[in-house]
């Protein structure tokens, strides 16, 4: 769960708990082009006082208008549609053909509110399923391939860190990748054997492993959702790492270094029982090629590079859904007279 939709609920729970009104605004669908995804969200208080977003401004604007004036749901969450036609769609900012709904919700009790943060803090994924017309709330374990699910009666949001950091080294440069991975839904977990690194360690809400990298990655069962990322500038440490997540099948695999040094990492790669394939999907050096040189550099190239393999594997997904559904439709018999 990112920082963002953090900032959200924590706002929600807080404004509450000071005796304000406060609703909750969900994006729920998309059409063509939008800002912003499903489950991004926005709270508003009765003052206008606003925290997160749903658009690129425009709808939150509309929305704090209408928090200010009373024209906000009271008693049941309501679906709102932006940008059905051109002329809506470009006096909300929406891009070309771009639709958005939302699901606006008057938070009376934001009990759940605490117990969401405090599983998101534990690192647990949690599903919310809100009932539009009573604004009742259940809460449920989930897993990391749960998704948002709108039906017009029923509302779940799924909220905790559903992707996976892997640092080995609990260096400088770890440090920032931690804190900025962490903004960016991720679970953080560093491995280091050194008990000169781990004991001064002080990036919060990560986790701190002192085993042996190669176990490491073998214990924490890693998965597609899970990147890999060697930093520690030790060879005996990083290729151990290395050795078993290109075997495994995390999204991405990377190792700091320069392009000579990643050379002969490659070749000592070889002498084990790596394949061609495997050693291929090795990102090294790590991070898209920005010209970074200090260590914040080197994280913000680093998360920029997971963000980018993210989108594409996200886009390559989507084509393989499109395809599969092509192909069903053409073979789905037709009705005859």
């Amino acid at each position: 769960m990112d920082s963002v939709d953090l900032s959200v609920l924590k706002a929600v729970r807080d404004w509450r708990a000071g005796g304000h009104r406060v609703w909750l605004a969900t994006v729920v669908r998309t059409f063509g082009s939008s800002p912003r995804p499903p489950g991004a969200m926005l709270a508003l208080r009765e003052d206008g006082v606003a925290v997160g977003s749903v658009s690129g401004g425009c709808i939150e604007d509309d929305l704090i208008g209408k928090a200010r004036e009373g024209r906000l749901p009271e008693h049941r969450a309501e679906g709102v549609t932006y940008g059905v036609t051109q002329e809506e769609a470009m006096r909300f900012g929406l891009p070309c053909g771009g639709t958005l709904q939302l699901v606006v919700e008057p938070v009376q009790d934001a009990y759940w509110v605490g117990d969401v943060l405090h599983r998101v803090e534990r690192h647990q994924i949690t599903a919310r399923q809100l009932n539009l017309a009573n604004l009742s709330v259940d809460l449920m374990p989930a897993g990391p391939d749960a998704a948002l699910v709108f039906d017009g009666e029923m509302l779940t949001t799924v909220h905790g860190p559903r992707w996976r950091l892997l640092i080995i080294g609990a260096s400088q440069t770890s440090s920032y990748l931690a804190r900025m991975a962490l903004a960016l839904d991720y679970e953080v977990i560093v491995c280091d054997p050194r008990e000169e690194y781990t004991s001064v360690w002080d990036v919060a809400d990560t986790r701190i492993v002192k085993g042996m990298p190669d176990d490491v990655v073998l214990e924490l069962q890693v998965d597609v959702r899970t990147a890999v990322v060697a930093l520690t500038h030790d060879p005996k440490l990083d290729d151990m790492a290395l050795l078993e997540a290109l075997k495994s099948p995390a999204f991405y695999v990377g190792a700091l270094g320069s392009q000579r040094n990643n050379e002969k990492r490659r070749e000592r790669l070889a002498l084990f029982d790596l394949s061609a394939q495997e050693i291929a999907r090795l990102h090294g050096p790590v991070g898209l090629d920005i010209g970074s040189r200090t260590p914040p550099e080197i994280a913000v190239a680093i998360l920029a590079h997971l963000v980018q393999e993210r989108a594409r594997l996200a886009r390559s997904a989507a084509r393989d859904t499109e395809l599969n559904a092509g192909e069903a439709a053409c073979v789905t018999p037709k009705q005859t007279f």
